[in-house]
């Protein structure tokens, strides 16, 4: 493992794309800065984090199990991992709000973005970045937003933080495999937020009631709906009310 530590930086995802650029990082690369000026969330949404206050760390991981058509066993895996991790600091009513945001409660405590290296159409490896809040207490205009510092009342050590996930990491890629895939699908489910719980969303077709029953192999939600079919959404293309 390779750790890159920096004090501000538009954005770690970013500096690990420069990287990849060029030549393709060594496996488990890892880069945290103290802040991020440009700190992105799923589909160019942008991550608000106090200096110093979080974690804010981005991970290159090389693939050569994975097709692209396979490419969101990666988000369950991380996704889990997190949750383990954050388990062991005793964080309950721990679920992950599809795609792969990390609840606790009804708060968002961390948010991931994958992007995907693919060259001449193969996944050569993927750019985790995560974003924690850890110890920051005020998040404006973020209602949701909470941080494990808010749920346990504890200043956490940040560095103690990343090795937990990080070890969390390298345990479960270890074990990454085709073989191993069907049950990290339904371990992904089992923590999916609102699952089999009656909810209200919302897509282009407008407003409905509907209840969550898992995801495809590909990572689309599927929904069953009021009129007794499961139909399959992508990415952004439905809003869960809550």
């Amino acid at each position: 493992m390779y750790i890159i530590k920096l004090d501000a930086i538009d954005s770690t995802n970013a500096y690990l794309k420069t990287l990849v650029g060029t030549t393709l990082p060594k496996d488990f690369t890892v880069v945290v800065a103290s802040s991020q000026s440009k700190g992105r969330g799923q589909m160019g949404t942008s991550w608000q984090s106090q200096h110093g206050k979080n974690l804010t760390v981005s991970v290159f991981k090389r693939l050569d199990c994975l097709t692209v058509n396979q490419q969101f066993y990666v988000s369950m895996l991380v996704s889990l991992a997190i949750c383990d991790a954050l388990k062991s600091f005793y964080i309950s009513k721990l679920s992950v709000k599809w795609p792969n945001d990390i609840l606790a409660g009804n708060s968002k405590i961390c948010g991931i973005l994958i992007e995907n290296v693919i060259k001449n159409n193969q996944l050569k490896g993927c750019i985790i970045g995560i974003g924690l809040n850890v110890n920051q207490k005020f998040f404006d205009h973020l209602p949701r937003a909470s941080s494990m510092s808010l749920i346990n009342g504890v200043i956490y050590d940040l560095d103690e933080v990343l090795h937990r996930i990080l070890k969390q990491l390298e345990i479960k890629f270890k074990n990454f495999n085709a073989q191993k895939f069907e049950p990290l699908k339904r371990r992904y489910e089992m923590v999916m937020f609102r699952k089999e719980k009656p909810s209200t969303f919302k897509s282009d077709e407008g407003v409905f009631s509907g209840i969550i029953k898992g995801v495809t192999k590909t990572g689309q939600l599927k929904i069953w709906t009021e009129d007794d079919h499961i139909k399959v959404f992508d990415f952004k293309s439905v809003e869960l009310f809550y």
